[in-house]
């Protein structure tokens, strides 16, 4: 009888051990599961710029239609402005620049999606994006002008666009601006396309970057097209990153604040511009 008694307590015993063993150790695994998986979150929020590094290279998106901040030159290569600012940034940082084309519209929804690193296209810096991208500091400055054929003795000003037909990317502060003047927007891709409306009659304006059209004037005197007015106030445009690359921003930051002390960022405006655009 005793030896039976003795038998039954070992095994309530042996069960007890084992089912609290088994707690204890799934405890443990949950623990160890969910701390694994937040240091995998924060690593992937806040270490862009060494996955960069690791992979060596930094995507960048741009239209590649925009001279002449991103354009194709004659022989068929990806340059500009921004393009060069960019690649000057990724040596800097360490890096290649691997650039990725795509229209504007479309270019927000890339970044989100992870398609590219950062932007650089000229995109102005507004509040509104400020609410769900970051920027780096302001690299160019510039105005937005009106521009007509030359033909053209209807409009004059800004309000002169109300009911006329302007050629715009239809998500950009250019187009904002179009359409805060009551001018019905034209989607086009870029402003080849809305020069190439405008002079064809089938647009009565765009609304597009002084620089821009300086640029254009300069490779093309001849295009039939002017300037009628310019905004009041001077825009603002960064590098555009998804919000939280803190580490990234800065190392981009740090690269154009150099670029500027050394004479690159200089060097690089007067072959565009012919004078330094960050002033």
């Amino acid at each position: 009888m005793k030896t039976w008694q003795q038998g039954v307590c070992l095994m309530v015993l042996s069960a007890l051990i084992l089912f609290g063993g088994s707690a204890c150790s799934n405890k443990s695994n949950e623990s160890g599961e969910n701390t694994s998986t937040n240091n995998e979150s924060n690593q992937t929020s806040d270490n862009s710029l060494k996955m960069i590094k690791s992979n060596g290279e930094i995507t960048i998106g741009t239209e590649g239609t925009y001279a002449p901040f991103t354009f194709h030159d004659q022989n068929g290569e990806l340059t500009g402005f921004d393009v060069e600012i960019a690649e000057e940034i990724a040596k800097r940082i360490g890096v290649k620049a691997k650039f990725v084309e795509t229209k504007w519209d479309g270019m927000l929804a890339g970044l989100d999606a992870k398609r590219f690193d950062m932007v650089a296209n000229e995109v102005t810096i507004r509040d509104d994006r400020k609410e769900k991208y970051d920027f780096s500091k302001p690299y160019i400055l510039s105005k937005a002008v009106l521009i007509v054929n030359q033909n053209n003795t209807s409009i004059k000003s800004l309000a002169d666009l109300k009911g006329k037909k302007s050629g715009q990317s239809l998500t950009s502060n250019l187009g904002d601006i179009a359409k805060a003047n009551g001018a019905q927007l034209i989607s086009v891709d870029g402003f080849n396309q809305a020069v190439d409306l405008l002079t064809s009659g089938r647009i009565d304006a765009t609304i597009n970057d002084k620089l821009s059209f300086l640029d254009l004037k300069k490779a093309r005197p001849d295009v039939p097209i002017k300037v009628v007015a310019e905004t009041d106030q001077v825009s603002q445009s960064g590098m555009l990153f998804r919000k939280g690359d803190k580490e990234l921003i800065d190392a981009v930051n740090n690269a154009i604040k150099d670029m500027k002390a050394d004479g690159k960022y200089l060097e690089i405006s007067k072959t565009y511009f012919g004078e330094d655009v960050s002033k």
